[in-house]
């Protein structure tokens, strides 16, 4: 009789033991995967300040695609987080790709000669009534360059007259890109796509 207590309690030990060890596994493999997902993948952001105005508001919380950057290049009019020279993370949205003429006059946009419009400036465009959005400037007055470097990009925020952006630092190399974002997931009133 002893001996069958003494199995019994042995069982439920080394079932207890498999039990915990399964658990571990599972702690352990979750936490893997969601290192995994956040530096190669995905991560959140917050938006600091007033730059990216109106597309994106102070505060809003949004999710970085890593993943798009890691295999291939970005598209005009992305909206992009990437690396600021004061070791802070930026977003901002891509006007010039690499090799682009980036000109504005009368308040519009000159990518290689071509005129284009940007819709997601429409709002501030017509509020403005003391000159441009956008100051008038020519890729070379900025960078010193007439063309946007291999490897580089040429940003602005949608705010242009409260935006720190390549007008002001330069382009951005490729490498220092962390991905584009499209998502606001907070606060829960305003979660959308934003393009």
């Amino acid at each position: 009789m002893d001996l069958f207590l003494l199995e019994i309690g042995g069982e439920n030990m080394a079932k207890k033991k498999n039990e915990i060890w399964e658990w571990t596994k599972a702690l352990v493999i979750a936490i893997l995967l969601a290192a995994v997902i956040r530096y190669f993948l995905f991560a959140p952001i917050v938006v600091d300040g007033l730059s990216m105005m109106p597309t994106l508001h102070d505060q809003d919380r949004m999710i970085v695609n890593k993943f798009s950057y890691k295999i291939g290049n970005p598209d005009r009019f992305d909206i992009i987080v990437f690396h600021a020279p004061e070791n802070k993370d930026y977003i901002k949205r891509v006007i010039g790709l690499p090799g682009d003429r980036v000109e504005y006059k009368d308040d519009t946009l000159f990518i290689n000669g071509k005129a284009y419009e940007e819709p997601y400036l429409d709002d501030y465009k017509s509020q403005v009534i003391d000159g441009p959005l956008t100051e008038p400037f020519t890729l070379e007055e900025k960078i010193g360059s007439e063309t946007v470097p291999e490897g580089h990009l040429f940003v602005m925020g949608d705010n242009r007259r409260y935006s720190k952006d390549s007008r002001h630092i330069g382009t951005v190399p490729m490498e220092k890109v962390l991905g584009n974002t499209g998502i606001i997931y907070w606060p829960i009133e305003d979660i959308r796509l934003v393009k």
